[in-house]
């Protein structure tokens, strides 16, 4: 059993900076690298892209990076745990073999692959089976949204996890993976952790939840004395230092920007916070009441003393849906009476909008300068503000009066008040909306599979 193991984050969404997850691989010794591929929404547009074609469905950038530290992995000893097989988890392992082969790394790759988190195909199989599936926001039964849903995928602890490990994977890739469980597997593969030892499976659980946003835990996005934070251009992405006992540390490679202390990581804490002693997840209920933080030396904070609960018997599934249409409008108004141009604006467009007989779901107008961002805490605004945009959406069920709207904004120009600037982005697009549908299912019903692919 190893004394310590080190396991980087590098990538907190997909399009976090390209370059962590290199540094990471390459500023300082590790032991594992996660990367978080996915949120919620991103699962549908994953789906999307799959129906138009079969090949697609998965993050292809996470490929392109596996082209660049693959080499790197393999000569010292790197293994990397991904979600970023979206809904085609087969397809991104292919496209990992393929890259490893042209790099002449035959017989040194083992892909391990993980599936059964897609449940799109066997939603009507549960509802006539009389499977309860209803929403966990309003009570809403899966029956009433079932024509429309685009994807669902239920999320998948450690466990399967740690059996690729255990086969002897070195890249792990799968669907809808937690982005705790791609921290807690390499602790639980490399002490021999029990799964029903609640408290160190916690400890796993919060360590991989400080790391799963990225940088948001070493500096940035951080309000507390950010403007001190050094070097952010070279911010360094965390790294968990964990041991046997379940105590870990917190820090980051030396010679990076950012920092790591006790209020970035209790930043990063609070994150998607809601009862701290009721923390769930697939494979334990973490008490966030029982972390204990305590500085350790220059960007390096101990986290000790933390306990848990047994994992539940049901996995939460993440549904997305269509529900109608949207598009967004802006237009820059200017110094003199900005603020009374932009309201004005708004006034005409949506007289107009009502002449033309367009049926909306929602109209909604902010005036960012003056309250987009606070609404009625913002104050009476100041009548020397040198510029204010005007930004209007509208969302609704059909399309074609979603796309008649994007044709009035416009016209505004020559034909509302005075001193519009900055209006170069064109005629707004018209995006179908993803909405989302969080249940419960029994565990008993979903079976994942592990399969090992050689390069």
């Amino acid at each position: 059993m190893k004394e310590k193991v080190r396991i980087a984050g590098g990538q907190g969404f997909w399009g976090d900076l390209l370059t962590a997850p290199v540094d990471q691989v390459r500023k300082g010794p590790i032991d594992y690298l996660m990367l978080d591929y996915l949120a919620e929404v991103t699962m549908s547009i994953l789906q999307k892209q799959r129906n138009r074609d079969p090949q697609a469905g998965y993050a292809k950038d996470f490929v392109s990076l596996m082209r660049e530290i693959l080499p790197d992995c393999v000569e010292k000893n790197i293994k990397v745990l991904s979600n970023a097989g979206g809904v085609n988890v087969a397809g991104c392992a292919a496209g990992i073999a393929e890259v490893a082969r042209e790099l002449g790394l035959q017989g040194k790759v083992k892909i391990g692959v993980v599936t059964g988190d897609d449940v799109l195909e066997q939603l009507d199989i549960f509802l006539a089976n009389g499977v309860e599936i209803n929403s966990m926001d309003d009570g809403t039964p899966l029956s009433a949204i079932r024509d429309k849903v685009q994807s669902a995928n239920v999320y998948l602890g450690a466990s399967a996890l740690v059996e690729a490990l255990g086969k002897g994977a070195n890249v792990i890739v799968g669907g809808r993976l937690t982005d705790t469980g791609l921290t807690l597997a390499p602790l639980m593969h490399e002490f021999g952790w029990s799964f029903e030892d609640w408290d160190k499976v916690s400890a796993g659980t919060i360590a991989g939840h400080i790391i799963e946003c990225g940088a948001q835990s070493s500096g940035g996005n951080c309000p507390y004395e950010w403007q001190s934070i050094p070097d952010m251009a070279n911010i360094g992405f965390p790294i968990i230092e964990a041991s046997p006992n379940g105590e870990f540390v917190v820090t980051k490679h030396d010679g990076t920007g950012g920092r790591v202390n006790v209020q970035s990581v209790k930043e990063q804490l609070l994150y998607e916070m809601g009862d701290p002693h009721e923390y769930i997840t697939p494979d334990v209920v973490a008490d966030f009441a029982s972390i204990n933080l305590e500085p350790a030396g220059e960007n390096r904070v101990k986290v000790f003393g933390i306990t848990g609960h047994p994992k539940t018997d049901f996995y939460k599934v993440s549904i997305a849906y269509s529900d109608g249409y949207k598009s967004v409008g802006t237009l820059v108004y200017s110094w003199p009476d900005a603020y009374e141009k932009a309201q004005a604006a708004d006034k005409i467009l949506r007289e107009r909008l009502d002449r033309l007989g367009l049926k909306f779901d929602l109209v909604l107008s902010e005036f960012v300068g003056v309250n987009a961002t606070h609404g009625h805490l913002s104050g009476e605004p100041s009548p020397d503000i040198p510029e204010v945009q005007f930004r209007i959406g509208v969302r609704g069920q059909n399309k074609a009066d979603i796309e008649r709207f994007t044709k009035e904004i416009a016209p505004l120009i020559l034909t509302g008040p005075p001193s519009v600037t900055g209006f170069a982005g064109g005629r707004p697009k018209v995006e179908e909306i993803m909405a989302y549908f969080p249940a419960l299912i029994p565990k008993s019903l979903i079976e994942t599979k592990v399969e090992i692919v050689e390069a």
